[in-house]
């Protein structure tokens, strides 16, 4: 038996990387998956792939920025399943934006109403439909959400905002037997990162992954797979008694103030083929 077994699962962001791996790691351990996105076509792709490894999954088109669309899906939700058992509020988009003076507002307000505020919105009308028997609720921050990034206030601001609110709805909700807790991933290989920086054969993009992975103690970067599986701890009952957390999976990032013999130590370079 599956550790999610007959459980309904939503997952927004679910057309590609950590989220598209986590619907898949969750239909594997026996959910039923509610692929949300706001790509209903490249969500579909991931219906696809869960019903061909012989799971159950069903996407639907949801704007996490929309109030309009957001409580349209806790309506289709009511009606088709009755009551939800896991919601990870993993959408999120991210850029560069320069410094803070340099920073444009419409970058600043689009990424914090769709990593801060959809987060807000998809748990204030998901959870009515977990009140009655409880669930797993985890938000997708970021190690970018404990420590700041260079020209990227914006993503930082909305992170960090989204490591605490979890706090608050974990205080909220704990004697409704809901449990909240976040997911803080560091540098990992998913299709943002192209869109980011380039892929994997492009010299910026080239630069960057060895640029992170040299800064990482493990030497590499993480695989989506690799995030699926911690919230897959947290939305099974192996994480009975976790509310409230932040877990962080980086790689060992933000274990060091500074990198000391890895400036001078390149084994990685080796160790991580």
């Amino acid at each position: 038996m599956g550790r999610l077994e007959n459980k309904v699962a939503v997952i927004t962001g679910s057309a590609t990387g950590i989220g598209q791996a986590t619907a898949l790691v969750f239909a594997e351990q026996g959910a039923k998956v509610v692929c949300a996105d706001v790509n209903l076509e490249k969500a579909q792709e991931t219906v696809e792939k869960i019903k061909q490894a012989g799971g159950q999954a069903e996407a639907i088109h949801v704007d996490v920025t929309q109030v309009d669309s957001v409580e349209n899906l806790s309506t289709h939700l009511k009606e088709t399943y009755g009551s939800i058992d896991v919601l990870f509020n993993n959408a999120g988009i991210d850029q560069q934006g320069g410094k803070v003076h340099e920073y444009p507002i419409e970058l600043f307000d689009q990424i914090i109403a769709v990593d801060l505020r959809g987060t807000f919105l998809t748990s204030k009308f998901l959870i009515p439909l977990m009140l009655e028997k409880g669930g797993s609720i985890i938000n997708t921050s970021s190690m970018s959400g404990r420590a700041a990034d260079l020209n990227r206030s914006g993503y930082n601001a909305a992170k960090g905002g989204i490591t605490n609110f979890t706090r608050a709805m974990a205080i909220d909700y704990a004697r409704d037997r809901i449990r909240v807790n976040s997911l803080s991933p560091g540098t990992i290989e998913t299709p943002l990162i192209d869109t980011l920086v380039g892929g994997k054969d492009e010299d910026q993009g080239k630069q960057f992954r060895d640029a992170n992975a040299w800064i990482t103690p493990m030497g590499r970067l993480g695989k989506p797979r690799e995030m699926a599986t911690v919230a897959l701890f947290l939305a099974s009952d192996d994480s009975s008694y976790v509310t409230g957390e932040d877990i962080t999976a980086d790689g060992g990032i933000m274990a060091y103030t500074w990198p000391g013999e890895m400036l001078i130590d390149d084994k990685w370079k080796t160790d991580a083929e």
